[in-house]
């Protein structure tokens, strides 16, 4: 998580926020880079005990009614789920204007990312590990080790990538998908 880099007082106060004036921000909120806490940033009952608010019972269990905006985990969950099922369906052997392209969506996803702080980690992998188009099969492991950077930033079990085409393109093995 990025540290609020906003100016501090001598008491470490950041100045006027949803929380009231000169009120210290608690530890692990993430700010948006409007100056309040970024609800796409922070999960719904992080962002509910920041401000004061008691978590409600569906959204402890389930996250925000569906027709609430996004938390930082359903974002998540919905993004890689787009991500993978793009790579998923991605040509086998892809033209260099169709891999092209692809490496165009990764650069402009990384920066229209709603998390800011997601958004600049997800920008800071690509420049460690160029985004690999040149196969479905390059693109569907590389987008999973992308996925597990992530997991293991969150404390996460990490996925078996072997089985990314399993999970994201055929099904199972064992048929449960079909």
């Amino acid at each position: 998580m990025a540290d609020d880099t906003r100016d501090k007082d001598a008491a470490g106060n950041t100045g006027t926020s949803v929380f009231g004036p000169s009120k210290k921000l608690p530890k692990g909120l993430v700010i948006g880079k409007d100056g309040k806490p970024c609800r796409t940033c922070n999960s719904l009952s992080d962002f509910r005990a920041h401000a004061g608010k008691a978590p409600k019972a569906a959204a402890a269990s389930f996250g925000p009614p569906s027709d609430c905006p996004p938390d930082v985990e359903q974002l998540g969950r919905s993004s890689w789920t787009l991500l993978h099922s793009i790579a998923a369906t991605y040509p086998k052997i892809p033209t260099p204007v169709e891999q092209s392209q692809a490496q165009q969506f990764m650069g402009l996803f990384s920066k229209l990312y709603p998390c800011w702080v997601c958004a600049e980690d997800f920008q800071e992998f690509m420049v460690k590990n160029k985004v690999r188009t040149e196969s479905r099969d390059e693109f569907g492991q590389w987008m999973c080790e992308a996925h597990n950077d992530v997991n293991r930033k969150l404390g996460k079990k990490e996925f078996d990538c072997s089985k990314w085409e399993e999970r994201w393109r055929t099904g199972w093995k064992d048929g449960r998908c079909d």
